[in-house]
């Protein structure tokens, strides 16, 4: 992975974004766009963000990409929603949530750009990325504000299926990665938790089949009435023997032996390339148990150990991350998490926000993609 970093006084931002490239091959690029001055008018710092995507999109290396995903962490979403609503015409996956950036600022964003590919939204909203042999399908914003999480829960994953049905996919055979936000996780997680185990056991999923990888945690959308949101990942025309499901039974132990459903990481093989998702990664050991409650430096070490473990298992390293997310429960605790990663793996595109996890013991959860080259003539390249 080829790591690059951009500072644009002029708009106070900086930009921290990755490039995988092989030869004959679509590139990819994973991109974190922050803002450096907290002080702006928010109005200001909208501007700056919008003329830094716009701008990074105009860069050499970038012109002939399109851009697939933009996800906004705010730190207000209802009050930031005239803005934000701009986006949903887009040929672009939008998602956004509330999360405030721990910097200080009140936006920040993830880019996703593919290079080579042709982008199409069908009548439901799925962004359609097409490439040769397949097609990868997003899903962003899904949500009903019904002010009860289980029945959100359900209404979401039965349209979600509906979607997926309609490009001749299924939840089982096809959805590859779900981000669940709750509103109030404390409180309304268990619920959503319940709904989507039994609605996934309807789908055949189950601790005998397999799961999906996920990050359920704190997060809202700019309808206060709707307390779960969700964005999805599936790919079309991929086959079941290209996907293995990560576990790293050394360090972390089945979710289903905790009454929650998904897994811990997935890995997708493609002809050129290896995807990785890690679900949202705690402190957790192959017990079950959370290790070193309370202690946030020694919770950060070992969410790291537990990603590196599950990287190890797909054959890649902390070296093939595209990108991460850092959840953290405790805004006290930004500076020594900022400094911990910045010592450790200062290169690597990341956001850190305020999300509490669905455990409280929990302080820090993180989340990231991989990519990795390998090359297999049994499948055809991404």
């Amino acid at each position: 992975m080829q790591y690059t970093k951009l500072t644009w006084n002029d708009i106070s931002t900086e930009i921290s974004f990755s490039e995988f490239v092989v030869e004959n091959g679509a590139a990819e690029f994973h991109a974190m766009i922050q803002l450096t001055d907290k002080q702006k008018p928010v109005e200001t710092q909208f501007e700056q963000i919008e003329t830094a995507i716009n701008r990074l999109c105009q860069t050499e290396k970038i012109r002939n990409c399109q851009l697939v995903l933009k996800r906004y962490f705010v730190s207000d979403a209802v009050n930031k929603k005239d803005f934000l609503q701009q986006h949903d015409s887009e040929k672009t996956a939008v998602s956004i949530v509330q999360q405030p950036p721990l910097n200080g600022t009140k936006i920040s964003v993830w880019l996703y750009f593919v290079e080579n590919c042709l982008c199409l939204k069908d009548e439901n909203g799925t962004l359609i990325v097409e490439r040769p042999a397949y097609k990868h399908l997003y899903n962003t914003q899904l949500q009903k504000p019904l002010k009860d999480e289980g029945a959100e829960t359900e209404y979401i994953f039965k349209n979600y299926t509906c979607a997926l049905a309609n490009q001749g996919c299924t939840l089982k055979d096809n959805c590859i990665r779900t981000w669940i936000y709750v509103q109030g996780v404390d409180i309304h997680y268990s619920e959503m938790v319940n709904v989507r185990k039994a609605y996934f056991e309807k789908e055949g999923l189950t601790e005998k089949s397999h799961y999906i990888a996920s990050t359920g945690i704190e997060g809202r959308y700019y309808y206060p009435e709707s307390l779960v949101l969700m964005d999805a990942y599936s790919v079309k025309g991929i086959d079941g023997k290209q996907i293995k499901y990560l576990q790293a039974p050394t360090h972390l132990n089945p979710t289903y032996e905790y009454g929650v459903t998904f897994e811990r990481g997935t890995s997708v093989d493609y002809g050129d390339r290896r995807h990785i998702y890690i679900s949202g990664t705690a402190s957790i050991d192959n017990k079950g148990e959370i290790v070193h409650p309370t202690n946030i430096e020694k919770q950060t070490e070992r969410t790291f150990e537990n990603i590196q473990a599950l990287l190890t298992e797909a054959e890649a390293g902390m070296n093939d991350i595209a990108k991460m997310i850092v959840y953290l429960r405790d805004t006290a605790d930004y500076e020594l998490v900022s400094n911990y990663i910045e010592k450790h793996y200062p290169n690597i595109p990341k956001v850190i926000v305020w999300a509490p996890v669905c455990r409280p013991g929990w302080l820090i959860e993180i989340e990231c993609i991989a990519i990795k080259k390998v090359e297999n003539k049994e499948w055809k390249p991404f």
